[in-house]
């Protein structure tokens, strides 16, 4: 039996509304007293917490480990873990825009027993939606469900025919799991690299409009009125997006979107200064967007941070910026980028802010069992010290992919100690000890 006692934290709890300063034993795998605690068991490892945050294990439900896979990539399944656990979170769910793509049980088994064996994190799987991600036959969503699918997408394109899209969402409603869409009409992006407007218009550049991503989220939700499946929209970038999303909530459906760092700290313009590390999917839109992503979050509306955590080699970063691979990593320092978007501008406090990296993403993905403090429960817990101010470096990034426009920014807020089933699994490593072990 092994027990950790942290001691004179802010204990936020978003599932029960739980915010106080006190204590949290661990024994074994399970939390076991919350509040007060008066006694431990002999050789407890007493750690002070003091003027830092204890909260449920930090959930990211999207991210691209790049394996299962036939060759060789940027991340890995482990690689991607250590640098999800130095971020604080205990939970990823990998996309399966996979090489070959996760669209069978038997990968999905695979996926499930590699992360078992990295132990840094909690990585579940989501599954693909139609064979190859093609769009064209269903994939046995069934199957990969009982296999251990977390959810269904086909992440990186859409499923662009209406009669599939259809039935996509009547199998997810069958096995009561989630479908993310990624929101992207391809006949309105067709050699589109940047957002439709001044500046594309000025690098000469594709145009990829707002719209493209607001028509997918009208139709899905349109297929979805008499289906009734849960639906999620990724990475949201188009502020109207919020819009159509919120008269779909107010209509009934069970509708929900994430927001990315990217898309509420950078605007086009960043594709001037940055070049193709600003290069997104969806792209990076205006001022105008983030504030309605950002007013959408304040009213919960968009309930869900999501990194879209996307590796990829130096050298395809490398090309001139129409060639050049889509998407930055971000997941080690996504927390401190969240604190900057939105608890230093006012939009929203701690509590809420965790809520939508802990409970939400795990009542979105059916896991009721994490995300959250309680007797008897899981014992997933980040540490944070909201005051930690320090520097993005890449070159310190466990990631193996330095693809991130947010290196050298100043930041405050930082996963200090991560815990996974009781055992800790990322310390902070700066020289002066992030916690005081007994």
């Amino acid at each position: 039996m092994s027990s950790i006692l942290l001691t004179n934290g802010r204990i936020i709890d978003p599932r029960s509304q739980l915010d106080i300063v006190g204590d949290l034993l661990i024994t074994d795998d399970r939390i076991v007293a919350l509040g007060n605690v008066e006694s431990e068991p002999p050789g407890t490892q007493t750690i002070d917490c003091t003027g830092r945050i204890i909260s449920p294990g930090l959930i990211d439900i999207h991210v691209h480990f790049r394996e299962p896979s036939s060759g060789q990539h940027e991340e890995t399944i482990r690689t991607g873990a250590a640098a999800a656990a130095a971020g604080g979170f205990t939970t990823v769910c990998t996309m399966p825009n996979t090489t070959p793509a996760t669209d069978s049980p038997e990968l999905i088994s695979t996926a499930i027993q590699i992360a078992k064996s990295v132990g840094k994190c909690r990585v579940l799987p989501t599954c693909c939606a139609t064979v190859g991600r093609l769009g064209k036959e269903l994939a046995p969503i069934a199957e990969m469900v009982r296999s251990g699918a977390i959810a269904i997408t086909d992440d990186g394109d859409v499923v662009e025919d209406d009669a599939m899209m259809a039935e996509v969402l009547q199998a997810a409603n069958e096995v009561d799991r989630c479908f993310m869409q990624h929101c992207q009409d391809p006949n309105m992006t067709v050699g589109g690299v940047m957002h439709a407007g001044e500046v594309q218009e000025e690098l000469g550049y594709g145009p990829w409009p707002r719209e493209a991503e607001e028509s997918i989220i009208t139709r899905d939700l349109s297929l979805n009125k008499d289906i009734g499946s849960a639906w999620h929209a990724q990475h949201l970038s188009s502020g109207g997006s919020v819009a159509i999303i919120e008269a779909a909530q107010q209509a009934g459906q069970r509708a929900t979107g994430e927001a990315s760092p990217h898309h509420l700290l950078l605007t086009d313009d960043a594709c001037k200064t940055h070049g193709t590390m600003a290069k997104m999917n969806p792209p990076l839109r205006t001022n105008k967007d983030i504030d309605e992503i950002k007013d959408g979050i304040q009213r919960g509306v968009i309930t869900i941070l999501a990194t879209d955590h996307a590796p990829h080699p130096q050298s395809t970063k490398e090309k001139p910026f129409p060639e050049a691979s889509f998407g930055i990593v971000g997941i080690e320092c996504a927390l401190a980028l969240y604190v900057k978007a939105l608890i230093e501008d006012g939009t929203i406090e701690w509590a809420q802010m965790l809520a939508m990296m802990t409970a939400n993403p795990a009542n979105l993905i059916g896991r009721t069992d994490l995300g959250g403090l309680s007797i008897n429960g899981k014992a997933d817990i980040t540490v944070i010290d909201p005051e930690r101010e320090w520097i993005i470096d890449t070159s310190e990034f466990l990631s193996p992919a330095k693809n991130c426009p947010f290196n050298g920014w100043k930041v405050k807020g930082k996963a200090v100690l991560v815990i996974l089933g009781g055992k800790i699994t990322h310390t902070c490593t700066q020289k002066q000890p992030p916690v005081d072990i007994a």
